[in-house]
């Protein structure tokens, strides 16, 4: 199973590669499958290369039940 998540780009550099903010992580990624994306974009990443574009609201969505499942493993390992 592979699992790629939206992270925002924050900063574009040389040779097709960019910074993106993944839940306050800074992490440098390739973009040279979307070559089309600028700052504030949310991009879908996966092994360190953005692999396509996301809408900024279902982004959001995504990173919210992201955020829920932390919520709900950390409970339940609290409770165990």
């Amino acid at each position: 199973m592979c699992l790629a998540i939206p992270a925002r780009l924050v900063e574009l550099r040389e040779d097709e590669r960019a910074v993106v903010n993944l839940g306050g992580i800074r992490k440098d990624v390739s973009i040279e499958l979307v070559p089309e994306a600028q700052v504030g974009d949310y991009v879908i990443v996966h092994v360190g290369h953005a692999i396509g574009m996301i809408d900024p609201e279902e982004a959001e969505r995504t990173l919210a039940l992201f955020g829920e499942m932390a919520e709900a493993a950390a409970a339940d390992g609290a409770s165990a």
